[in-house]
């Protein structure tokens, strides 16, 4: 094992305006620095620099306090004093937060002297700014801060989702590793007590999204728009495509994907010889074999991830090491975390902190390399000046972690001494990117529905749900006697609850990733340094320039879609050789 010693745990740049020593208890303690902000005259260009120098110290500060308090909650989330503290800010903080946020956008974008910034990023951040200024309301302050309450409630209740297996109380990620079992009946048990589990929430579930959906309607009616899927666009700054982009994509998935579901699952049906194919089939091994063990521990995770990307590049695994020396890591899923996994950015000292439900699966093993794509992402663009330029859009921000699932995969031998099992994993991995750009199409269609009919019933949001899955799934699985749970698997996906119209991003980046993937099959040196390279730029270029830089198209037509399925097929039949 690598010694800590043998890197340079980072620290904090000192905080020259809001000082060394901050304790955030109240927003008196913050409020004089917004002000001075406010207040400061700004006589030069360069004035001007050293405001948006400042500004960015005070909510980089801010952003990292934040970021630990909902770290700390979701890693446990029964304990109600760190639901408290999250709460806190998000009541007390953040509605101040906001205003001052649009009065201080509105004081340098009216500066006189803005148009003399012309270094590379300040184009963008204005423009960023511009558009927050245009769909600013001060009416929504109190709507979004009970829409940030509200959303919180969906790990609560799914981290606190267990089933009973072999008389031993298990998490869902626990449960589900038992769907690879060879044994059908095993897998059956499994995904029937998962499903029971996962019903028994589902009208509080239901519930808990009508909220959501009737609040998030609200704010986008007051902010002068005519649903929340317009609104989302102009917030979350897509400028570089539309709504209807993303219905030429769902249409080209359709055509130039989904076929490839029908083919795969008839393919699962006649080598495991079942008939009919079930639910609870879809992840067992084609050759009888065992699920792949990829390592048993969290730290072992870790250690063999840190060798992979050493392999790549060692700069990268000393990213991972210095999370470590850190402490910037929980990864073994256990009773009362919320689901899911995310790396999350913590803008003083730039070094990230990754959050996972690892139990000792391959698809665990991909969420790590994933998660490890978003921290390099992190570490690259630490040193950027300013906030704005360190916060790139979630389009690029994927593209760093999906093409770090592929860019690492030539290297998982860490992983599987055996050649087979090695095989076996990459064959699962780059199925699973066939299954996921339906799914990506299915939940951002199925979010397009939801705000263009922000009156519908729960009825209809059942039927409509179904439409849009039958549209993107195969027609093989058979689900007779279980469609009241096909309805409600829609419930499973965080980002509905969470983080609205955040998904399409992955179909768009995994695309990306295709595309560094091959750079890097052609030439592993030019394809490595055209990812860090795009990633390094953070957001102080359009989005189409960053992909540019790591030399793929930022293109999600039809034809293109096809030309990069075609390059993972023949991936395939080379492993299937």
């Amino acid at each position: 094992m690598t010694s800590n010693e043998t890197i340079i745990v980072p620290t904090r740049p000192a905080r020259l305006f809001i000082g060394e020593v901050m304790t955030l208890q109240s927003w008196d303690d913050v409020k004089p620095f917004y002000d001075e902000l406010l207040n400061r005259p700004i006589n030069t260009a360069d004035e001007l620099k050293q405001w948006l120098m400042d500004r960015s110290e005070l909510e980089s500060y801010l952003s990292e306090d934040f970021a630990w308090r909902y770290i700390r909650m979701t890693c446990d989330t029964a304990n109600q004093e760190l639901v408290n503290n999250l709460n806190f800010f998000i009541a007390e903080i953040q509605p101040p937060m906001t205003a001052y946020g649009n009065d201080l956008d509105l004081k340098a974008v009216n500066s006189p002297y803005i148009s003399e910034l012309t270094d590379e990023g300040y184009e963008v951040m204005v423009r960023g700014m511009k558009k927050a200024i245009e769909i600013f309301r001060e009416e929504n302050i109190p709507l979004q801060t009970e829409l940030q309450t509200e959303e919180r409630k969906y790990g609560a209740i799914a981290g606190a989702m267990t089933v009973n297996i072999e008389g031993r109380e298990v998490t869902l990620p626990e449960a589900s590793d038992r769907l690879q079992s060879t044994d059908r009946a095993v897998r059956e048990d499994a995904w029937r007590k998962i499903w029971e589990r996962r019903y028994q929430d589902h009208k509080a579930l239901d519930q808990l999204f009508d909220r959501l959906r009737d609040l998030r309607h609200q704010i986008a009616v007051n902010a002068g728009f005519a649903n929340f899927r317009d609104y989302s666009f102009a917030a979350l700054g897509r400028f570089d495509y539309t709504p209807q982009d993303c219905v030429n994509f769902h249409e080209s998935v359709a055509e130039a994907v989904v076929p490839l579901l029908d083919e795969l699952a008839s393919e699962r049906k006649r080598k495991l010889g079942v008939n009919p194919l079930r639910p609870w089939d879809s992840k067992v091994d084609l050759a009888g074999q065992p699920p792949l063990k990829p390592f048993a521990t969290g730290e072992e995770l870790l250690e063999k991830t840190i060798k992979c990307f050493d392999r790549l590049d060692k700069e990268l695994g000393d990213d991972l090491r210095i999370m470590r020396a850190m402490g910037h890591l929980d990864l073994e899923s256990r009773k009362g975390k919320a689901p899911g996994g995310y790396n999350y950015p913590l803008e003083e000292i730039g070094v990230p902190f990754i959050f996972m439900n690892a139990t000792s699966s391959l698809r665990d093993l991909v969420t790590m390399v994933h998660e490890g794509g978003h921290a390099v992402h992190s570490f690259l663009t630490r040193e950027l000046p300013l906030k704005a330029f360190r916060n790139p859009p979630m389009e690029v921000a994927e593209l760093a972690s999906m093409s770090m699932e592929l860019l690492s995969m030539d290297h998982w031998d860490v992983f599987f001494d055996n050649p087979d099992e090695l095989r076996r994993a990459k064959l699962q991995h780059l199925e699973s990117i066939i299954e996921t750009l339906p799914w990506v199409a299915t939940i951002d269609k199925f979010q397009h529905w939801i705000y263009e009919n922000p009156t519908h019933t729960d009825a209809e949001r059942r039927e409509n749900w179904l439409r849009i899955y039958t549209q993107f799934t195969d027609t093989i699985t058979d689900w007779n006697g279980f469609a009241f749970y096909k309805e409600y698997i829609w419930q499973r996906q965080l980002h509905l609850y969470e983080v609205p119209f955040y998904y399409i991003e992955y179909g768009i980046a995994q695309l990306g990733a295709i595309g560094v993937w091959r750079n890097y099959r052609r030439d592993p040196a030019l394809g490595l340094a055209g990812y860090k390279n795009a990633l390094s730029m953070g957001y102080k270029a359009p989005i189409r320039e960053i992909y540019a830089a790591a030399n793929v198209p930022f293109d999600f037509s039809r034809d293109h879609i096809q030309e990069l399925m075609a390059f993972v097929a023949e991936e395939i039949r080379q492993l299937n050789q």
